[in-house]
């Protein structure tokens, strides 16, 4: 067992800091002293002092031999792993690195179709052919959830030449898929279980939590320590166990997607988030627990709100109860006009919304009156913002993606390099898409690079952006036009 209470990197970059010299190295603002007047007003020089760059004793986040090599090791045994990698450029770069790590030009992957677009440029860097799988859709909700065991083990029966499995875990809404099982069927074609675990760093320290993914089978994961714990916006790591992932080729990729520059703040704030998760982490997620339960219980008592909890579904087998998504459309109010309203009259900011829902994220940071304000806003929007006029909680459309037929005939990679020309939406039909094409709800890609456009596709899109919904990934987000592979 390591001592958890240290912090080898934080304490060398302590040192460095404390330590008097004259710099004529980069960052060229020289430890604080030449930032601009406004952002030391906002910021103070304190912090810049401590905006090093690669020291003789703050080690190499490529070659680490030193307080960068101890604090990954710290952090591997904290979050349950055999290898950890630290990130500075978010877990963006993990889930490249990942696919990189494990497959080559014109190999298969199996992932869910609601996957971050950060694997869609894993795509594209390994030149990977992706086989997709519909997530279980919820059609109340108008959530799309986890892909299913089941799914899994079709997709491998089919493609049993693919060289590795990725799921999403938990969704952005907390939901969480059946991991163990789907490790399991994963594991007897030899192949690894890639985790995307960017929202689920939280996991491992506390027993109420959802099960972490690497307990429940994954080779590798993911995950955005930034996001639920107390790291620095773009702090990351990548975690690995068992002999199914080569490590050289993990450090190999990481090399390739990570800035040669790092930001020392950003991983000693990883090294301080690991030391303050394993030391008092399970009273820190307590409490978390504690205060959401509050808002849970006191805004789902509120007439015409409802709480995402635990719906009969197969793509839902559990849920991070620190995230909190709120059905508002019995107020009459779209999910859009209701953030709106919370934050620019009542002070309250959401994570995310969506036609039917508010999503919030409640951490380790909060505060109980943190919870009273969400608690009040709400209450103020159900009485004095309501609607008469119900929007309808039925499906969104008439044809959810999960219905569609997807038809992949060149691979992202080559799409993404391919000449590609914009087009009036309506002249695309039967072209290759040259990109992304997302609506929200339910956050499924209808269109990718290197697939063909349908007109039930094109369709279904502008039935999305007649109620409300909006498009993401493409140029034109009011999808006026569309890129397209010139012929």
């Amino acid at each position: 067992m390591l001592n958890q209470n240290q912090t080898p990197l934080l304490n060398a970059l302590k040192a460095c800091v404390a330590h008097p010299h004259a710099s004529f190295y980069t960052p060229g603002h020289k430890r604080g002293e030449g930032i601009s007047q406004p952002l030391a007003d906002l910021l103070g020089k304190a912090m810049f002092r401590a905006d090093l760059t690669e020291l003789a004793d703050l080690d190499n986040l490529f070659a680490p031999q030193g307080v960068i090599q101890q604090a990954q090791q710290l952090a591997a045994e904290a979050f349950g792993a055999a290898q950890t990698w630290f990130l500075v450029n978010g877990s963006t770069c993990g889930v490249e690195a990942a696919i990189l790590a494990t497959c080559s030009t014109g190999d298969k992957i199996i992932l869910p179709r609601n996957v971050h677009s950060s694997a869609i440029a894993g795509l594209i860097l390994s030149g990977a052919i992706p086989i997709f799988l519909n997530p279980d859709y919820d059609s109340v909700l108008d959530i799309a959830h986890c892909i299913t065991p089941s799914a899994v083990q079709s997709a491998l029966q089919q493609y049993p030449d693919a060289k590795a499995v990725m799921i999403v875990y938990p969704t952005y809404y907390g939901v969480c898929g059946d991991v163990e099982a789907i490790a399991h069927i994963t594991h007897q074609y030899n192949i690894p279980l890639l985790v995307d675990e960017a929202h689920g760093p939280h996991f491992a320290f506390h027993p109420e939590l959802p099960t972490p993914a690497l307990a429940a089978g994954a080779d590798l994961t993911v995950q955005s320590i930034h996001k639920t714990l107390g790291a620095m916006t773009q702090a990351s790591m990548l975690h690995i166990q068992g002999n199914r992932i080569n490590a050289d080729r993990v450090s190999k990729a990481l090399q390739l997607v990570q800035s040669t520059s790092p930001s020392y703040l950003l991983l000693a704030s990883l090294d301080a988030a690991r030391q303050q998760m394993a030391i008092d982490g399970e009273r820190l997620m307590t409490r978390t627990l504690q205060l959401a339960k509050a808002a849970r219980t006191r805004i789902s008592q509120i007439p015409g709100l409802s709480i995402i909890d635990n719906p009969a579904s197969p793509g839902f087998v559990g849920l991070d109860k620190t995230r909190l998504t709120v059905t508002v459309s019995g107020l009459g109010l779209t999910g859009f006009e209701a953030e709106e309203i919370l934050d620019e009259k009542l002070g309250v900011t959401a994570e995310c919304s969506s036609l039917q829902h508010l999503t919030f994220i409640i951490s380790l940071g909060n505060t109980k009156g943190d919870i009273e304000e969400l608690a009040q806003g709400f209450i103020t929007l159900a009485q004095g913002y309501r609607r008469t006029n119900l929007i309808a909680q039925n499906p969104i459309c008439q044809n959810p993606p999960s219905e569609f037929e997807y038809s992949l005939k060149i691979s992202p990679r080559e799409a993404f390099f391919a000449a590609s020309e914009t087009l009036p939406l309506l002249e695309t039909c039967d072209r290759i898409c040259a990109e992304i094409v997302c609506p929200y709800p339910p956050g499924i890609p209808v269109l990718m690079p290197g697939e063909v456009i349908t007109k039930s596709a094109i369709e279904y899109l502008q039935q999305i952006q007649a109620m409300g919904g909006f498009i993401t990934g493409c140029t034109d987000t009011n999808l006026h036009t569309l890129k397209v592979i010139q012929e």
